[in-house]
């Protein structure tokens, strides 16, 4: 399998994954929000540094994932390599690593994201206010039971 834990060598790499796919995430809000970087976003950093992340890599990084304990933090795949089966692949392999509840939080307006998780077993759980660049976004959460085998 082309996934693999993450080296602080691909930080650079998940800058570039962050930065091309970040806002494709908010694609479907009513205003327009300017990208901050990962490594000048505080919190998202923080968070990201928390995970245990894992690179799905061919001939080289295409995506990257990332959890804390049963949260699904990070899902991303560069846009180039969207479609093929990579974010289904490391979603299935995080969900794999988690026993009893996951959880994930996106963008309320994600319905495309939202029909994925939906897909596997995931269910709106809350709504909540969150922030990005400063601006409010109506989000999601959304859990799945996992089977204890």
């Amino acid at each position: 399998m082309p996934i693999r834990k993450y080296q602080k060598s691909d930080f650079s790499e998940i800058l570039k994954i962050y930065a091309l796919t970040k806002l494709e995430e908010l694609r479907f809000e009513s205003r327009d929000f300017k990208l901050v970087p990962l490594d000048r976003d505080t919190i998202r950093l923080q968070k990201f540094e928390e995970c245990e992340v894992f690179v799905y890599e061919e001939a080289a990084i295409l995506g990257y994932c990332a959890m804390h304990h049963h949260e699904i933090r990070a899902l991303f795949v560069l846009p180039a390599f969207q479609g093929r089966g990579i974010g289904k692949s490391m979603l299935g392999f995080l969900l794999s690593r988690i026993l009893g509840t996951a959880s994930l939080s996106l963008a309320a307006s994600n319905t495309p994201a939202k029909k994925i998780y939906e897909s596997f077993g995931f269910t709106v759980s809350s709504e909540f206010m969150a922030e990005y660049d400063g601006k409010p976004v109506l989000a999601i959460e959304m859990q799945r039971e996992q089977s204890k085998e």
